[in-house]
């Protein structure tokens, strides 16, 4: 499964609607605060304003030293909450150590938390009620959906349990009648479960985790990790490998990354196009 032509399709039709949003007088705006020096967070940033600019969103960066106290990033999220020209507010997890990241992204108001992660995000998703659906499980739905890979009734197992991948996208997939799996570090004979898969998403974040023996013949992989090791970026499944007995695959880079982006770009016009009728 090919994400970066998918999601340059849909960056397209987003700059369409862009165009449309600002001749309405409306200019869809994208906050993103980031603490430290991460290197991989900055990089993803930085892709982040580039497609923003590419699609006509303006984006709009704030930086915090590694060391930057709560009061200071929450006291930003506040005016931003309060400021009517910005649509989108997104914290770029993961934060320093010394801060709660879920204490922090829980200041910005639903009605801008385009990434969904808020807990209020959270808990609507529950119910299937969700304002905004957490970007990367997002993506990974768009992807099936775009391949018509059927969802109801399939078994899909999902390898990782955080709020940003493996529990959102489970409920999402549940939304779509399918029968989910959730595993995680302390499931015992998980070669058990993948290997009656036939939709399995992998966010474990351990390099080539899943293995060609862990699946069988036909399955639909999704590989949403991103390890890196030295310059070279890996995945959590061996994908020469694995892709030789799937049906589908998404290679990374280039696969469910891409549209994370997509899908923040996207929530971010229904953002602005919402603002735009009141």
């Amino acid at each position: 499964m090919d994400g970066r032509k998918l999601s340059s399709e849909i960056i397209s039709e987003l700059k369409r609607k862009t165009e449309n949003l600002k001749a309405k007088g409306v200019t869809p705006r994208l906050d993103i605060i980031i603490v430290g020096e991460d290197a991989s967070s900055k990089l993803y940033v930085r892709n982040k304003i580039r497609t923003s600019e590419q699609v006509g969103v303006k984006g709009e960066l704030h930086s915090f030293p590694e060391k930057t106290g709560r009061e200071k990033i929450t006291g930003l999220i506040k005016k931003l909450n309060a400021d009517k020209n910005v649509h989108g507010i997104l914290v770029q997890l993961p934060l320093p150590r010394h801060l709660d990241a879920q204490e922090i992204v829980d200041e910005i108001t639903p009605s801008k938390d385009v990434d969904g992660l808020t807990a209020r995000s959270l808990g609507k998703l529950t119910m299937g009620r969700a304002d905004f659906e957490p970007c990367t499980p997002k993506g990974i739905i768009r992807l099936l959906d775009n391949e018509k890979i059927p969802l109801q009734g399939k078994h899909a197992v999902v390898i990782g349990r955080s709020n940003i991948v493996g529990k959102p996208v489970s409920l999402m997939l549940l939304k779509r009648n399918a029968t989910v799996t959730i595993c995680h570090s302390k499931t015992k004979h998980l070669q058990n479960h993948t290997k009656n898969a036939d939709i399995i998403v992998a966010a474990v974040g351990k390099a080539r985790f899943v293995k060609e023996g862990m699946i069988k013949k036909g399955a639909v992989v999704i590989d949403a990790g991103i390890n890196r090791s030295g310059a070279k970026i890996e995945g959590d499944v061996d994908f020469e490998r694995v892709r030789l007995k799937a049906s589908y695959i998404t290679p990374v880079p280039g696969g469910v990354g891409p549209m994370t982006i997509a899908m923040l770009l996207e929530n971010t016009l229904i953002s602005a196009k919402r603002k735009l009728r009141k």
